[in-house]
């Protein structure tokens, strides 16, 4: 069934269409807002350009585009989909059994894509803000600070936040149609000014782009690629979102859209050689092609339409983000997060801490920062890293997992170099913001190692016991009636899929911590599989009626709601008399055949000595905070409104030291 879907999913059709455009084309579709502007302040403004440097830089995006959305994104990264999904995580999870150190590009790839998620919304909004500086009226009331322009910045930005809580499945269906409109409107406006001087067309030999890197009327010389690199920001959500909208309504809506990317490029070219011995654009400040090249009474419904487009592009980021920490989860990269459901579309998601949590970092940049073109310096570094990360990954893809290094090897000399060399122009902007970019990552990458390293040393300190050695103590325990029933089921979390071990931990909980006496024994352990949306369990039940080991075998992006999950396990070994029927006869509703459940989670603490290394001692020490400031997991696995025992244990046993025996008086 799932691979029908994922069949039909992939099938092209009008309606999947207008969603690829709503979905997919967002963060790459306003870039026209601020490409041409970012690039002409950097050569010190209108007045420092020409000709033969615009028509350069002109063609210096159009191959960009081509060259890493285009090839890299749509005609190659595409094919890499994992049962239909793309992304990091999902390409991460095709690959993770090639080396364990694939685990080092895939977390500092999520992290600097999380980070846009922060400054996508902050510099399209108020990018679209500002071109109300393109009426003379409304410039006059803005007056001449920024003070109004982040006032109206930040209550869009704090309205988007707001309303992730409720969903936004009903707005979403518009998102496609107002991209389509204005896509549209992005060509017509550019064919129009295209039309006023063809010779705009040489750009699309790819001579001029390399002459300009070396002319000198490029007074920032090769840094010039850190302003060219925004045209493709967004490039990754293509492979990213595929599992949205499948690959074929990519294939066949991205010519479209790059069509009308490039036409508004050119029709903004267009109109800064025509006008740059304009002595009233001259003294501009601010100045923004994207507006300014359009008649005045067309300004406001511009500025309408990119407000539209930017709401919907900051819309995709943060939707996104919260798709990366639920994967990320998954993976055990992140910590488990309170996971909701808003509302009935497929895959959509709301996470109230990340939702705070970029809200306030969107909020911080904007007020930081105060203008368009002093965020665009923290835009783009972060999404190099990313891409460079990713073409790591697309390497041990194609040459170790599908066994072509000559293919593998050709594609990363190409992307590592191409890319490369953005990384290094846009490292020109760590210093003028830049930073900012790179502080969040570092951030976001902390909180991925300690939680992920955290994870692996509570794996190895992990004691496990033979469960087969330790079924007659349970079944003692079982049928000592001096001590109370705990609850019908007692139901323990574990780790792995190894079903003949147990953690000596939960056997302690049983047996002697505080013995709980009931009459059957669960322990679930809930296993993330390759597959995205993979539903399956197996139960070990050791030749008992009372002990049922079950593993979950859940994809990826599958809610793992272990509460409902188990329910269906019960109902199926009461079905094959496995389990035996526990005749519930206290209930408001009828009687049962299955009793109470009591859910108990282990959790490890950091004892103030330990047997390890001062940086592992600080990741560990550094995870357990994260998880105190996170709250408890409890809604991940769907079991906020089920009994629950929490009981705390420390992370290692440590010896008892002769020093510490007391003596007698």
């Amino acid at each position: 069934m799932q691979k029908i879907e994922a069949e039909n999913k992939h099938k092209f059709s009008l309606g999947m269409f207008l969603v690829a455009l709503g979905i997919v084309y967002g963060d790459i579709g306003t870039s026209p807002m601020y490409v041409m502007k970012s690039i002409v302040e950097g050569n010190g403004g209108i007045t420092n350009v020409d000709q033969d440097f615009i028509v350069g830089s002109l063609s210096l995006v159009i191959w960009t585009i081509t060259l890493l959305t285009t090839v890299k994104h749509v005609l190659i990264a595409l094919r890499a989909d994992n049962h239909g999904e793309g992304g990091i995580f999902a390409l991460y999870s095709l690959i993770r059994n090639c080396g364990k150190w694939l685990i080092i590009p895939t977390m500092i790839g999520g992290c600097t894509m999380l980070a846009d998620g922060v400054l996508t919304p902050a510099v399209t909004v108020t990018t679209a803000v500002e071109g109300l500086r393109s009426i003379d009226a409304v410039n006059d009331f803005l007056g001449s600070g920024q003070h109004l322009v982040v006032v109206i910045t930040l209550a869009i930005i704090s309205l988007l936040f707001i309303i992730q809580r409720s969903g936004t499945s009903s707005i979403g269906k518009m998102f496609g149609p107002v991209m389509m409109v204005w896509f549209l409107f992005l060509g017509v406006t550019g064919i129009w000014l295209t039309l006023g001087d063809l010779s705009i067309l040489k750009a699309l030999n790819p001579v001029y782009a390399l002459q300009v890197l070396f002319s000198p009327h490029n007074k920032a010389g090769f840094l010039i690629l850190g302003s060219v690199f925004l045209c493709t920001t967004g490039a990754e959500a293509l492979y990213t979102d595929m599992g949205h909208v499948g690959r074929s309504n990519i294939f066949i809506s991205w010519p479209f859209v790059k069509i009308c990317l490039i036409l508004n490029y050119m029709g903004q070219c267009v109109w800064i050689i025509q006008n740059q011995n304009n002595p009233i654009i001259q003294v501009m400040e601010d100045l923004n092609p994207f507006y300014m090249m359009l008649p005045e009474a067309m300004r406001p419904l511009a500025i309408l339409l990119s407000a539209l487009a930017a709401i919907i592009a900051s819309q995709a980021l943060i939707s996104g983000s919260y798709t990366l920490v639920r994967e990320a989860s998954s993976l055990d990269l992140m910590p488990h997060l309170n996971v909701q459901y808003p509302s009935d579309t497929k895959g959509q998601i709301y996470i109230p801490y990340v939702n705070n949590i970029l809200w306030f970092f969107c909020v911080l940049v904007v007020l930081y920062f105060q203008s368009g073109s002093r965020m665009e310096n923290a835009y783009g570094l972060a999404i190099t890293i990313s891409m460079l990360m990713m073409t790591v990954l697309f390497c041990v893809y194609i040459g170790v997992l599908h066994k072509h290094p000559v293919a593998a090897a050709v594609f990363g000399v190409i992307f590592f170099a191409l890319e490369g060399v953005f990384f290094i122009s846009s490292l020109g902007k760590f210093v003028v913001g830049g930073y900012v970019a790179i502080i969040i990552s570092l951030m976001v990458l902390f909180i991925m190692i300690a939680w992920y390293r955290g994870t692996e040393i509570e794996q190895e300190q992990n004691i496990f016991l033979n469960m087969r050695e330790h079924l007659d103590s349970i079944k003692k325990l079982q049928n000592d009636e001096s001590i109370p029933l705990c609850s019908n089921n007692v139901v323990y979390l574990v780790k792995g899929d190894e079903t003949e071990v147990i953690d000596r931990d939960i056997l302690y909980s049983i047996l002697d911590k505080d013995p709980k006496r009931a009459d059957a024994y669960w322990f679930i352990s809930v296993n993330t599989t390759n597959d995205p949306y993979q539903k399956q369990y197996e139960v070990e039940t050791f030749g008992t009626n009372y002990i049922f080991r079950v593993n979950l075998y859940l994809g990826y992006k599958v809610r793992p709601s272990v509460n409902i999950y188990l329910r269906q396990v019960v109902h199926d070994l009461l079905a094959t008399g496995e389990l035996p029927k526990q005749n519930k006869r206290h209930s408001i509703y009828a009687p049962s055949d299955v009793g109470s459940f009591k859910f108990c989670m282990i959790r490890k603490t950091m004892p103030q000595e330990g047997d390890i290394d001062e940086v592992d001692d600080l990741l560990i020490r550094a995870k357990y905070v994260i998880r105190r400031i996170c709250g408890n997991p409890f809604q991940w696995f769907g079991l906020e409104n089920s009994n629950m025992i929490i009981e705390y244990v420390p992370l290692f046993l440590l010896p008892r030291q002769k020093e510490d025996r007391l003596e007698r008086l």
